[in-house]
């Protein structure tokens, strides 16, 4: 399958991307705004898209794009704004790690798409090494913060394999855009009806907010639902696994925080999950090829080998 490891790079941006994301919205943009927060994310990544790709929804896709917008953006982005303001970076990160095995399933369901047994494996074999890094030692955890970041997961799930089911030819910057926009507009009245005012940002919070929506968001979205339509969604959804990864060595590399041998071994573990899953390649041309035609020559050499002179 030509093709596949460009693609594979692409569509990881994504995962690397909302793995950052919960630092940025933990650690710079304002608390107790999830509404206004998600707004703030999706709105501004949605009109610039739309100013690059500059195409209007046509037919079914307004009514899709709305739909896909609710569960995509609307619903998505202020549970995961939830979580990330009150659960740790890395630990908020780790639910999504059942994402594999959730988008795998919804997949079957919806477009038919049976599970390969690499998936399957690649799934398990990174989720026990989400376990070894994540589960280590005895932390306080919001249970609310959780329950927003398992409903995240699963409301995701079936917004990305649904928008792989719509994929009838419309281009994916276009698409995305259209998502984004949808989903900031439904956003900003809900905003504006349960949280009132908008709250003060700081500059920190505009930078936070900057980078949200033009990298964790504009960028790896696009990445994402490009990815969705050039390989299979086992092999999309393991890459996801890279998300919590990107959040625990962000913990290292920022919060000063360390890794036990035990956590090393997990992320090993998490990263063979991602190899697994890869798309098989195509096997070798020059082995499906038949051996190359004899030259002329050789041809009537051997055509006549025992012929003599009279």
């Amino acid at each position: 399958m030509e093709g596949n490891t460009r693609w594979l790079a692409v569509t990881a941006i994504a995962p690397v991307a909302w793995g950052t994301n919960y630092f940025v919205t933990h650690a710079f943009l304002p608390a107790g705004h999830p509404l206004y927060g998600a707004a703030y994310r999706a709105l501004p990544a949605g009109l610039v898209l739309l100013a690059l790709c500059r195409h209007r929804p046509r037919g079914a896709w307004w009514w899709r794009s709305a739909v896909l917008g609710l569960l995509n953006v609307s619903v998505f982005f202020v549970l995961v704004y939830v979580a990330s303001q009150t659960l740790p970076t890395s630990l908020a990160s780790t639910v999504m790690a059942v994402s594999p095995l959730t988008m795998m399933l919804v997949a079957w369901l919806l477009i038919a798409e049976r599970p390969r047994a690499t998936h399957l494996a690649g799934a398990g074999v990174g989720l026990a090494g989400v376990c070894l890094m994540l589960l280590t030692g005895a932390r306080e955890v919001n249970a609310g913060g959780v329950a927003a970041s398992a409903a995240a997961m699963l409301v995701s799930s079936f917004g990305y394999i649904l928008a792989r089911r719509w994929n009838d030819g419309a281009d994916v910057l276009a698409s995305t855009a259209w998502q984004l926009t949808m989903g900031g507009l439904l956003l900003l009245p809900a905003a504006a009806i349960a949280e009132g005012a908008p709250p003060p940002l700081s500059a920190p919070a505009l930078l936070g907010f900057a980078y949200v929506a033009l990298v964790a968001t504009a960028l790896a979205f696009t990445a994402w639902f490009a990815g969705l339509r050039h390989l299979p969604a086992g092999t999309v959804g393991l890459l996801g696994l890279l998300n919590p990864v990107t959040g625990v060595l962000l913990g290292v590399a920022i919060a000063s925080e360390s890794l036990t041998p035990q956590q090393w071994g997990g992320l090993a573990l998490v990263l063979a999950g991602v190899v697994l899953g890869r798309p098989a390649r195509a096997r070798r041309r020059g082995r499906r090829r038949t051996a190359p035609r004899p030259a002329a020559d050789d041809r009537a050499g051997r055509e006549a080998p025992s012929r003599t002179a009279p």
